[in-house]
């Protein structure tokens, strides 16, 4: 391979991975830490690791990633996201079966704004008669 890093950006809600896959033995670090020392209980390991399995590179790749902005859950999509990206500038022949598993269609679903005179984006305030 003429490259060694391969980038790409992956998001979801508000969270934004940025995304750098170097060849290693599939160890994922976020932030500086372990990804499951980041995330903690709520780690969902096998979102991470599934665009790996569906291309078939598992432990072929490590991972470097730093995540902002949104809740655990968000940035665990945005990481998988990011790294379906990533396959992509690797190899184009791994777009077919990321495509068909949806790793490469960002979530567009987005967090509605609460309106005037309203308690939230969808709740109303109690109507009283009298």
């Amino acid at each position: 391979m003429a490259q060694d890093k391969f980038y790409a950006t992956g998001r979801r809600k508000s969270a934004v991975a940025r995304v750098w896959l170097v060849p290693g033995n599939g160890k994922v670090t976020v932030n500086k830490m372990e990804a499951v020392e980041y995330f903690g209980a709520i780690f969902k390991d096998h979102k991470v690791v599934k665009p790996f399995v569906v291309t078939d590179t598992t432990e072929q790749y490590d991972v470097i990633a730093t995540l902002k902005g949104g809740g655990k859950s968000a940035q665990v999509d945005a990481l998988s996201h990011g790294i379906s990206r990533a396959l992509l500038e690797v190899d184009l022949e791994n777009r077919l079966p990321l495509k068909q598993s949806g790793l490469l269609t960002r979530d567009p679903r987005q967090k509605e704004r609460k309106k005037y005179g309203q308690k939230g984006a969808r709740a109303k305030f109690q109507f009283s008669k009298r």
